[in-house]
């Protein structure tokens, strides 16, 4: 919305507004046809475009409830992503989406849930923060509607779950060095222990492995998913002897710090040195210069979750696969090609 509001001379609410076609808001014609040009001269596409030409009736009927129970909301964006995902996919159903916060407390979650299914929610999305297998509670096998894992899946497979695609993703944004020039190409992890960090470090490696390039652990640096991290860990990356040509934060907050250490060494993004990000927070757009990384598919996490209840299931029955979400890479300005290369 932030680059279509760029492209449009408007603000993001107001784009907002136009492509959900939020009722009661009195928005001139022309301005409502501005921001769909824009939009759709960004690359971007929906069925729904030429309805949002004119306004439309509010949607008058309701087909059911739907619950979303997740661990951590009000201090994880990414959370707030997939709800929205899902709240669309939900209402373009005619279904209403109640939302629950759990913390994941063994005593409060299920009466959390208990809560949900006694307002009549016709299916359950279950959701946790951290990418992770989890070993799900008893009362969710128990349950008599439809239950979708979101960012989280069981060793027995019992229920339809989505994930991001964390290897690939590592893996793609090496490749987009790689393809560079660069062959010096640091990373900044994230906590160790975490799932998403361990993958995108394996993809990591995986593309260098795939264009025959010597894995050299000096340039793997632990961080914990900080600014502060990653300007430690830049700052020990350029004392190397023979410092990198790229550095692949393995978030966004990683590379604020990346950048800062950079630019007090007196280097410039990408001449002297091209970063990658990961996260595509709103933050990484506006960074100078702005900042190329990969966008994690929370949106489409929290929509997939709601298709899949077109699909009948047995609640914690049946073997279901876990299903990955590419995290597409967006190209920005702080990716060049090594110099000399």
């Amino acid at each position: 919305m932030t680059d279509i509001a760029r492209a449009a001379g408007c603000s993001q609410a107001t784009v907002s507004f136009v492509l959900n076609n939020s009722p009661g808001i009195k928005l001139s014609q022309q301005t409502r046809e501005r921001v769909i040009e824009a939009a759709r001269s960004l690359g971007y596409s929906a069925p729904a475009f030429s309805a949002l030409r004119k306004p439309v009736a509010a949607f008058d009927g309701l087909d059911g409830v739907i619950g979303f129970a997740v661990d951590q909301l009000a201090t994880s964006p990414e959370a707030v992503v997939a709800i929205e995902g899902a709240r669309q996919a939900s209402w373009n159903a005619g279904n209403v989406l109640l939302v629950a916060q759990t913390m994941g407390d063994a005593v409060m979650e299920p009466r959390a849930i208990q809560a949900l299914t006694r307002r009549g929610i016709s299916a359950l999305i279950y959701m946790t923060i951290f990418t992770r297998e989890i070993t799900a509670p008893d009362f969710l096998y128990s349950l008599d509607i439809p239950v979708i894992l979101l960012n989280c899946y069981t060793a027995d497979y019992a229920f339809p779950a989505v994930v991001p695609s964390e290897i690939a993703g590592g893996q793609n944004s090496t490749r987009h060095l790689i393809s560079h020039g660069h062959r010096r190409i640091a990373t900044i992890t994230g906590e160790p222990w975490m799932q998403a960090a361990q993958d995108r470090l394996k993809g990591y490696r995986r593309a260098l492995a795939t264009a025959d390039i010597p894995f050299d652990p000096d340039l793997v640096v632990e961080g914990d998913w900080s600014a502060s991290a990653g300007y430690a860990a830049t700052v020990k990356l350029l004392a190397l002897k023979d410092r990198p040509t790229a550095i692949f934060c393995q978030n966004d907050r990683t590379a604020i710090g990346c950048y800062e250490a950079l630019k007090e060494a007196g280097l410039h993004i990408p001449r002297d040195i091209s970063v990658v990000g990961y996260d595509d927070e709103e933050i990484a757009r506006h960074l100078f210069p702005p900042l190329t990384t990969s966008i994690l598919p929370h949106m489409a996490m929290g929509q997939w979750a709601i298709e899949q209840l077109e699909a009948p299931t047995a609640p914690g029955r049946g073997r279901y696969p876990i299903t990955k979400l590419e995290c597409p890479l967006v190209e920005r300005e702080s990716v060049r090609a090594v110099a000399g290369g």
